[in-house]
């Protein structure tokens, strides 16, 4: 994150500014690397490359005061009630924001209003409503790397933090792969990382990355913070003691949350480990591949997590996500989900459960801002609603028979005096802040209510003085009246001024009139003048023990915000179970897996059409499936379906299938498309084998590989080599799970040389010339690519398609026998055989897309236009007049 401060003239001679300023200096030195909203009367001013930046962002006027150096100090400001649009604003671009408010009172104070910061905005540590997105977690990360300088191993410790709702784990894995892995799963919206580790450019440039000094993620230092924070001696209890780079990477996100929230962090209980063992492991290219929830363009729409997520509240939404980001292994965990669907979906359960927790708001998030003492009174309205709902989901929960259910109804306390207390406490609908009061509600408090009473009834005991003065002492003109200057007065014209009773004391003389107190008056003045900013004060006070009294029960109100979101995604998943027609998959410790009519479950609800289901079907003699057929046709919808039947099982979810028997798998991984990372300086091909290398380096005979079209990035004999190496790998030491889509017709002849491979196609048909998708997979090899259609289809130009017709015809013809390869791709006599580009009429597109000359590949000749017009000539059917006449017009055309 580039630092932008003030110019070094003026940091080093802040003699020559305003006092005021030269506050604002000090501030500024102490938060280099935030925008500095300083606080103004109504405005929050920003200077020097503050002001400019922020001017920039906001689309803000610039403008100038003083001087510093002999030139005007850049300002720009925004009006404080509106802050809060701005700040969100510079956030969602990954900037960082210094709030520093008038904490003196300007009455009392010599010289400027003392200012400090009250609060850091940063991407990370946001809390406030405004500026969160209600169905994502907001992660702030911390990476803490080690290599061992004489074995190499690395160790990299994740400590995860969201602040706005409390959660808190940690991690540890091996390998830079891994790391990235679990950042594309977290996606933090602020990650820090040592200033002396070194870390890729994938690392230090992702957003909201910035560096930290490296005292702030020693093992001590987390060590002692953490302990200090969960009040206990060691960290035994949470299982954790032993690793240190994590207890690093986890004391500095405590730190630097302390740091920017000025606050203690009540709300944040317990620290989770996660096992890397306990859950599905995929990499980035993976995560992005499968689109589980953020699609390849970088929206959320038409990803896994947009087809299932019908969740009532956005704290089960989060959740959901969370699942579906980090799938399972531990089968006991998930056959407990399914039971829990299960029951719901037999007693209906789900549909009252929805209909009550759609009343339910952001429990997790609002007792997260109580405890930062950042509440806000239409919290403590939505959480009085929220409460006060509990009883009728208790109801709903007892209709359903599961023992997974009970439990969460168990963890779901009810809290009768809490809602009493905030339905009396809290109006109906509160304004958004306290600051101008109106929240208490009538009745509460009697101070309060007394308070209220003088300044509201000062209009009707001013109309009862003035009326029982001027019964009193017959003076016609006298009235009460009222300014800021000089407060309440009674007037009496000059002519009546001298009937004035002796008990008036002149307060003020004017042109035609004199103006005089009264003892009662004035004891009204004193009351009705400071009964205003009394109430606020008393009103404030009350809300602030409000908000302590719910802090004194955050633990409870926590575990019953926790067990609300997982009910939420059950009920969730048993509806969605239901209107898409999902199956129960049983869940084996056995190998292989079986799926019976499978369905893409997100392509099934965009298309209008019937959608294709199809088998997918390993064991431990059938561990890769070749699958050929035409582009388009379906290979990597049927690849991809596979790997979400498998991820949604291993949450706990029903799958898209007629039936699915799905064994226990530690990784998922994908090869799938083309794309090149211009900022690592990687071409197509080099991202492609670079995923290639690593599947082959990590998958297990329980992981389950998708490949696409490995080695199309290179020349044919390359690609292919590469491709049967690749392939052959997997299928004869791995023993992975593997679908392997390709192109290469010569990859269908693996099954030769290897016992557990089958070949299936996606069958299409032609018609006129034109290519119908059946989309069905059958037993076998295709036997035809259909290029040309395809390109047709595609609206490539009529003479392009015409031209590559013609030119493919003379590959056909094209007999010509070509030379061994001089180095086959494995020692088995049959697989040299096979890797042999044979051109043939069955996969033209790449095994005759060149003939052998000598040693050398050479693409045939194109045919001229003369011969294109002699093969369509018959001599026979000629007159002698056409036949000179077409002699003629070959001469032409040679010219």
């Amino acid at each position: 994150m580039a630092v932008e401060t003030a110019p070094k003239k003026a940091t080093k001679d802040a003699s020559e500014h305003t006092p005021m300023m030269q506050q604002y200096l000090r501030i500024k030195a102490e938060h280099p690397q935030q925008l500095v909203f300083y606080r103004m009367g109504d405005f929050y001013e920003l200077f020097y490359d503050d002001a400019k930046k922020s001017a920039r962002l906001l689309d803000i006027t610039l403008t100038a005061r003083g001087k510093s150096g002999g030139a005007p100090i850049p300002m720009a400001g925004i009006p404080y009630h509106a802050a809060e649009g701005y700040i969100a604003k510079l956030v969602k671009m990954g900037e960082s924001v210094a709030i520093a408010e008038q904490i003196g009172d300007p009455a009392t104070s010599k010289g400027p209003v003392e200012r400090k910061v009250v609060r850091v905005i940063t991407p990370g540590t946001l809390t406030d409503e405004s500026f969160l997105d209600e169905r994502r977690d907001n992660l702030l990360v911390a990476v803490n790397s080690h290599i061992d300088g004489r074995t190499q191993k690395q160790t990299h410790g994740i400590a995860t933090l969201d602040i706005s709702s409390g959660r808190f784990s940690v991690m540890e894995v091996h390998s830079e792969e891994a790391l990235h892995g679990e950042l594309e799963r977290l996606r933090p919206a602020e990650l820090l990382y040592s200033e002396d580790q070194q870390h890729s450019n994938e690392i230090v440039e992702r957003k909201g990355a910035q560096s930290l000094p490296p005292w702030e993620f020693e093992y001590e230092t987390g060590f002692r913070l953490l302990t200090e924070q969960f009040q206990t001696k060691d960290l035994h209890g949470f299982g954790c003691q032993h690793l240190k780079q994590a207890i690093g990477a986890a004391g500095s996100l405590i730190h630097y949350a302390k740091e920017t929230q000025r606050t203690n962090l009540p709300h944040i209980r317990t620290l989770l480990l996660e096992q890397a063992d306990d859950a599905i492991v995929m990499d980035a290219a993976t995560r992005k591949n499968l689109e589980i929830d953020i699609n390849l363009n970088g929206d959320t729409d038409f990803t896994l997590a947009w087809v299932l997520d019908r969740t009532a509240t956005a704290m089960g939404s989060r959740l959901l996500r969370r699942w579906l980001n980090r799938p399972l292994r531990q089968q006991s965990v998930l056959k407990e989900r399914q039971h829990a669907i299960g029951a719901m979906i037999e007693t209906h359960g789900y549909e009252d459960i929805h209909n009550v927790l759609k009343q339910i708001g952001d429990i997790e998030r609002i007792l997260s801002r109580v405890a930062l003492r950042s509440a806000r009174p239409r919290d403590l309205a939505r959480l009085r609603d929220a409460l006060a709902v509990l009883p009728q989901l208790q109801n709903a929960i007892s209709d359903v028979d599961a023992a997974p259910i009970a439990a969460l109804g168990q963890r779901i306390s009810t809290y009768p005096e809490t809602v009493e207390t905030l339905t009396n406490a809290v109006v109906e609908n509160p304004p958004v802040v306290i600051r101008d009061g109106g929240v208490i509600a009538e009745g509460f408090d009697e101070e309060l209510d007394e308070l209220r009473g003088i300044s509201e009834n000062a209009g009707q005991f001013l109309i009862d003085i003035e009326t029982r003065e001027r019964e009193k002492t017959g003076i016609s003109t006298l009235k009460v009246g009222y300014n800021r200057v000089h407060g309440y007065y009674i007037e009496i014209s000059k002519a009546q001024a001298g009937e004035a009773p002796t008990e008036y004391i002149r307060r003020q003389t004017l042109k035609n009139a004199e103006r005089f107190i009264t003892p009662e008056l004035k004891e009204f003045e004193d009351k009705a003048l400071s009964s205003k900013s009394r109430a606020l004060s008393r009103e404030k006070a009350l809300y602030e023990e409000l908000i302590e009294s719910l802090a004194d029960q955050l633990a409870a109100l926590q575990d019953t915000a926790a067990a609300i979101s997982e009910l939420d995604v059950l009920s969730n998943l048993a509806e969605r179970a239901v209107t898409q027609r999902y199956v129960r998959p049983e869940l084996t410790e056995n190998a292989g897996i079986d799926i019976q009519q499978g369905r893409h479950p997100v392509v099934e609800a965009v298309i209008e059409d019937p959608f294709v289901a199809n088998d997918v079907r390993f064991d431990q003699n059938r561990k890769m499936l070749v699958i050929t057929g035409p582009n388009m046709g379906g290979k990597s919808t049927y690849m991809r379906q596979a790997a979400h039947i498998a991820l949604l099982a291993h949450i706990g979810s029903y799958v898209p299938a007629d039936s699915a028997t799905i064994g226990l798998l530690d990784r998922i991984f994908t090869r799938m498309g083309s794309s090149d990372d211009v900022a690592g300086g990687r071409s197509t091909f080099m991202v492609e084998m670079t995923e290639t290398a690593n599947i082959l380096h990590h998958a297990t005979a329980q992981s389950l590989v998708l490949m696409d079209e490995v080695g199309r990035g290179t020349s044919t004999f390359d690609g292919l080599s590469l491709a049967w190496a690749s392939a052959e790998y997997l299928s004869k030491h791995t023993q992975a799970y593997t679908l392997f889509a390709t192109h290469y017709f010569e990859m269908t002849q693996l099954v030769e040389s290897s016992d557990n491979v089958a070949n299936v196609h996606l069958t299409a048909t032609e018609h006129n010339d034109h290519i119908v998708f059946l989309h069905h997979v059958e037993e076998g090899p295709a036997s035809q690519s259909y290029g040309l259609q395809v390109a047709k289809l595609a609206g490539v130009p009529l003479e392009v398609v015409e031209q590559a017709k013609q030119k493919l015809a003379l590959l056909e013809e094209t007999n010509i026998e070509p030379s061994p390869i001089e180095q086959s791709i494995s020692e088995t006599p049959q697989v040299a055989k096979v890797t042999e580009p044979q051109p043939s009429a069955s996969q033209p597109n790449d095994s005759a897309e060149a003939i052998w000359q000598g040693d050398m590949f050479a693409a045939p000749p194109e045919p001229s236009e003369v011969e294109l017009a002699l093969k369509d000539i018959s001599p026979d059917d000629l007159t002698p007049r056409q036949a000179l006449e077409l002699l003629y017009e070959l001469k032409g055309k040679l010219k």
